[in-house]
């Protein structure tokens, strides 16, 4: 019985350490880049290597932030970290077809796992991101969720970040990119190690202008504006 109770113990002690821990990580992530992801890590354990060039959002074309929210999630500026309707219709396609996985994470949730966790769709995975989405939702913001997500997505094989595709895509800074630039960039995000920007494939470029035609219309919209300003 003491050696239970020594190990109940210790494990309370150390549970309170990891909570405290990470409380303060993801408070000091709201100003501070991580210094490096569990994806990057594995870009560089499979050969893909890593490149990224951290930017502030100031030194980012509002055309970089307004594609990603048309090409990634649309309601961003409206839901509080999960698009629900989305989860549910997702759930509803899994279950008809187990053999296709249809996804529905928000920009939160794509950070979130980006930031903090490991790429998979396990059950724990899953839960652990819908935890730190609740937390960056409430700590960072709108706006400091999409700088860091510009900043850590892999936007190529490799290539993380937006600074670093527009440099490697257009030899041009992310503050340059055009709006069909940084619809080609956001095209190739749903499977960046395959999908190719450069040289760019006829399935990229037609992806890019969809989205191009989504950024026309979501661009006057007050919310959106609010977000993409620098």
């Amino acid at each position: 019985m003491k050696v239970l109770k020594g190990i109940w113990k210790w494990g309370k002690r150390l549970f309170v350490v990891l909570f405290v821990g990470q409380l303060i990580y993801i408070v000091l992530l709201k100003w501070v880049n991580p210094p490096i992801t569990f994806t990057q890590i594995g870009s560089l354990l499979h050969g893909r290597g890593f490149h990224q060039q951290n930017r502030p959002a100031a030194a980012v074309s509002e055309n970089a932030r307004l594609a990603v929210i048309a090409s990634e999630d649309q309601l961003f500026p409206d839901h509080n970290g999960f698009d629900w309707t989305q989860i549910q219709k997702a759930i509803e396609y899994n279950q008809k077809k187990p053999g296709r996985i249809r996804g529905a994470s928000t920009i939160s949730q794509q950070t979130a796992k980006n930031v903090f966790l490991w790429q998979g769709r396990g059950w724990i995975r899953k839960s652990l991101e819908a935890y730190f989405t609740f937390m960056i939702e409430n700590i960072w913001g709108k706006k400091r969720i999409l700088e860091v997500y510009l900043n850590v997505a892999e936007m190529g094989s490799g290539i993380f970040g937006i600074e670093q595709a527009a440099q490697t895509y257009f030899n041009k800074p992310a503050r340059s990119l055009t709006a069909f630039e940084a619809a080609a960039i956001a095209a190739v995000l749903p499977n960046p190690v395959k999908r190719k920007v450069k040289p760019m494939s006829p399935e990229v470029s037609k992806r890019a202008r969809e989205i191009v035609q989504q950024m026309n219309f979501l661009k006057p919209d007050r919310d959106i504006q609010r977000l993409i300003r620098r």
